[in-house]
């Protein structure tokens, strides 16, 4: 687990304090700009930060705290532990997401075990979390994300091979080259840059699959007037469009749009049949 760094800062004329997030702390929560603020030192040791917060407060002539930051973070923490709800689908936090973000703060360091191993809440999973969570469909005093994506994050050795047997297939979707289906791409984690640009415009948070349905059925309307047409480029597009929309459905849903492929493709892997006038018919069984 990384050491928290305590940071002591100065706003000249009004404070001595300190935080362990300049940003979320001084700037978002008091309003003060970058350039208004003053570090005038930094550690991972809480006692020795808790002791010169005082110490400086007393030269610099402010108000000294009756109580060292450490009690009062220690208390703090004690107060706002979560218990984070896992089931074999979701791990769910017991605030709203408005107030998420400062309880993971609150809590950084912290692990809960599910299906897919143990996860953590530090910096980095803070964000991916932010950028993904949902508010439940019954309370919006709960929220929650999806474990199988959160893991492809947080540990994607996990799931190195999740896709691999599928990539080119899925690949071959945006080539119209039909005598040949097969191409080298090395990229394989376009899926993930569309729901971490959907989450970033809170796609998530504020759409739902009924919206997305009536958004696919939009793009299939694009792609219908592309065919007749005989307009490649609109066809391409129309047909990128789709798979944005079907990967936020899947997301919404409560799967990922890597499974659906992938249960799809087991279904017809195993299916025999024929081609007539332009069309797979499968045997009858």
């Amino acid at each position: 687990m990384d050491e928290i760094n305590y940071y002591l800062y100065h706003i000249p004329g009004k404070k001595i304090g300190v935080t362990r997030d300049l940003i979320s702390r001084v700037v978002d929560q008091q309003g003060y700009d970058l350039d208004e603020i003053e570090v005038l030192d930094q550690s991972t040791d809480i006692d020795y930060i808790s002791d010169r917060e005082l110490e400086l407060q007393l030269s610099y002539g402010y108000r000294v705290d009756r109580q060292k930051y450490k009690d009062l973070y220690i208390n703090k923490i004690k107060s706002n532990t979560m218990h984070i709800n896992a089931t074999e689908q979701t791990s769910t936090f017991p605030c709203p997401v408005t107030k998420l973000k400062g309880r993971l703060m609150d809590n950084m360091g912290k692990t809960w075990e599910t299906m897919h191993g143990t996860f953590e809440i530090n910096v980095d999973t803070i964000e991916w979390i932010m950028n993904n969570v949902t508010t439940s469909q019954y309370t919006m005093e709960r929220c929650y994300i999806y474990n199988k994506a959160f893991a492809k994050y947080f540990k994607p050795n996990l799931f190195k091979q999740d896709t691999s047997e599928f990539t080119e297939y899925i690949k071959s979707l945006s080539q119209r080259k039909p005598a040949n289906w097969r191409y080298d791409n090395t990229e394989d984690d376009r899926f993930q840059k569309i729901r971490d640009w959907a989450g970033e415009r809170g796609l998530y948070t504020k759409g739902d699959t009924k919206t997305q349905f009536c958004k696919l059925m939009e793009e299939a309307g694009e792609l219908g007037r592309a065919v007749l047409k005989n307009d490649n480029e609109e066809f391409i597009d129309a047909i990128g469009d789709m798979v944005v929309v079907l990967t936020n459905m899947a997301h919404l849903g409560g799967t990922t749009i890597e499974e659906c492929i992938d249960a799809a493709y087991k279904v017809i892997s195993k299916r025999t049949g024929k081609m007539v006038n332009g069309t797979f018919v499968k045997d009858e069984k």
